[in-house]
């Protein structure tokens, strides 16, 4: 469901990002208490207005079939009865015969349709309805866009009951038209753990708004990862772990949570973390304010100091952070800021690109001659050397990783110390890399490839072993590409991808990419960008530009925030 230019670049963060960013900083807050309650204070980011809730109060009440009507008629109101989930979809099953009605699973997915389709008749009982995919959600919640739109052709079956016609056959799942998607489903972010418990990583999927969301996630949280997250994150919930009770009910904003019998042995520190990680899923529902834990219907007693701290959505400096009139630090429109022990050493490499590391204790640095690491003591180190390489990424364990731009395959993490760590990965080996970060909790590695001007978007897990150096990379999964030629990748936030890329015409294309979900064009600067950088959520994205100048979206456009440079460097 790609956004075309929004008349408000600044506005574009998707329903849940208000409470993501605004409520969780730090899931430490939560560790107080048996009871935990969702944290009211932290770090505050700019979001969408107060109107755009997480839960929308509008409740779709489709009408029943219209005597008389015909097949297309038949189809196009169960079609739109898909908006009412009351009673398992009892309306949609109007529209349906007996057997057919309890045959019919609506749960398996949504097709989100662009238009309203085209019915044809196939024959005295049969018809078909062909609509553009502009996304899909799984069972799951997984939510996938399709760019371009793909025809489907769904496959229909009627017959007259009572002198009235009534669907035999239908699809499983359900159709909604994408103003109808927006409204009826919300996103939620399912937290887990990184392998060092450091920070909590979202696993974005998509509920229905008014059907008990809290079960849902509940549900989908002890379920585990999505695939594709495989290795790189973990669960503080015991194997096997499931809801006892079948709901998860809210009695004056306190989600009550009941579990099998597979958590009555976990761990002080691990029941902590479980109720981390629900405090963190439970985020995104504005009548969630706290969380009880139960095994079995007996309250679970967890002590306030377990060590189970965990950060969500890591924040960076707000300022900018760049190389202007051969200084590097933090800049304002007055004066760049150094930092100790690390800007001399940097700049005397004449770098090309730099990324601090969260500790501002080193540095990833690309050069003409290579990839160095900086240090704060002054020394640096020439990692690799080989040719053509991309702009080089560090993690938060401090590995630097780089990478040749005809070989995505060719990715080398280097311990600070110069081993080389190959990472094995089953990204395609017949396309070039343009540009890769890490997320900022070390858990998720953004590429931008390019096969024959083809551009290609792949976010995929990072595979540590045992002692935390990194291995490989699980299978990547696609996203949305930006249009034109890629030039850069970057993290926004915990959810979010940003792209820099190059139209045929030669403007520079900015893009926002959601992990698990949509894509928002957020326009042109009104000068050829060079670099991209995220900062504290969607707000923060800059851009630098050709003549040297730092701008940031700001209502219908960018606006120069009157900070110049020559390099503009990425935070973690």
């Amino acid at each position: 469901m790609t956004r075309g230019n929004r008349s408000d670049p600044s506005g574009r963060r998707r329903r849940s990002s208000l409470f993501r960013s605004v409520a969780l900083s730090m899931v430490a807050l939560v560790a107080l208490a048996g009871c935990a309650s969702i944290p009211s204070t932290g770090r505050v980011q700019t979001g969408d207005p107060i109107t755009n809730k997480i839960e929308s109060d509008i409740e779709y009440l489709p009408s029943g079939p219209v005597a008389g009507s015909d097949q297309e008629r038949i189809l196009r109101g169960f079609i739109e009865a898909g908006t009412g989930s009351q009673g398992d979809y009892e309306v949609a099953r109007e529209y349906m015969t007996e057997a057919a009605a309890k045959k019919w699973n609506p749960q398996t997915g949504v097709l989100v349709r662009q238009g309203s389709g085209a019915f044809t008749s196939a024959g005295q009982d049969a018809g078909t309805y062909t609509i553009q995919v502009t996304a899909r959600v799984d069972a799951s919640g997984h939510y996938s866009e399709s760019q371009p739109t793909t025809a489907q052709q769904l496959d229909f079956a009627f017959e007259k009951v009572s002198g009235e016609w009534r669907i035999s056959s239908a699809p499983a799942g359900i159709v909604l038209s994408t103003a109808n998607f927006d409204l009826v489903f919300r996103p939620h972010a399912l937290y887990f753990f990184d392998p060092t418990h450091t920070y909590l990583v979202p696993d974005e999927r998509w509920f229905l708004a008014r059907s008990s969301p809290t079960t849902r996630i509940a549900e989908a949280l002890l379920a585990g990862p999505s695939p594709w997250l495989s290795g790189a994150v973990s669960s503080a919930f015991p194997a096997g772990t499931r809801l006892d009770d079948s709901v998860v009910p809210v009695s004056s904003g306190t989600a009550k949570v009941d579990l099998t019998s597979a958590a009555s042995d976990a761990s002080a520190t691990d029941l902590a973390r479980m109720r981390a990680q629900l405090v963190a899923s439970f985020s995104t529902i504005s009548t969630v304010s706290a969380v009880d834990i139960s095994v079995q219907g007996s309250p679970v007693s967890i002590p306030n100091d377990t060590g189970a701290e965990a950060i969500t959505d890591p924040p960076v400096d707000a300022r900018p952070l760049v190389i202007s009139d051969g200084k590097f630090g933090f800049a304002s429109t007055a004066t760049v800021s150094p930092i100790s022990g690390l800007s001399k050493t940097v700049v005397g490499l004449n770098p090309t690109s730099v990324e601090l590391s969260t500790k501002q204790t080193l540095a990833a640095v690309g050069t003409a001659s290579g990839v160095y690491v900086a240090r704060n003591d002054g020394s640096s180190r020439r990692l690799d050397d080989r040719s053509s390489l991309t702009d080089p990424s560090l993690d938060d364990l401090g590995f630097i990783w780089s990478a040749q731009e005809r070989a995505p395959q060719s990715l080398i993490a280097y311990a600070a110390d110069g081993t080389a760590h190959p990472i094995e990965s089953a990204l395609p080996s017949d396309e070039q890399l343009t540009a890769f970060k890490i997320s900022r909790d070390g858990t998720r590695i953004a590429l931008l490839l390019d096969a024959d001007g083809t551009t290609h978007l792949y976010v995929a897990a990072i595979v540590r072993d045992d002692d935390l150096v990194p291995v490989s990379l699980g299978v990547p999964i696609q996203l949305t590409p930006p249009a034109g030629t890629p030039v850069a990748v970057t993290w926004v936030d915990e959810l979010t991808v940003g792209t820099l890329s190059t139209s045929d015409d030669g403007d520079s294309l900015v893009s926002e990419h959601d992990v698990g979900g949509e894509t928002t064009d957020l326009g042109s600067p009104n000068d050829v960008a060079v670099g991209l950088v995220g900062g504290n959520g969607a707000d923060r994205i800059r851009v630098l530009t050709v003549s040297g100048n730092l701008l940031e979206p700001r209502g219908s456009g960018w606006e120069d925030t009157g900070i110049a440079a020559d390099l503009l460097a990425t935070q973690r």
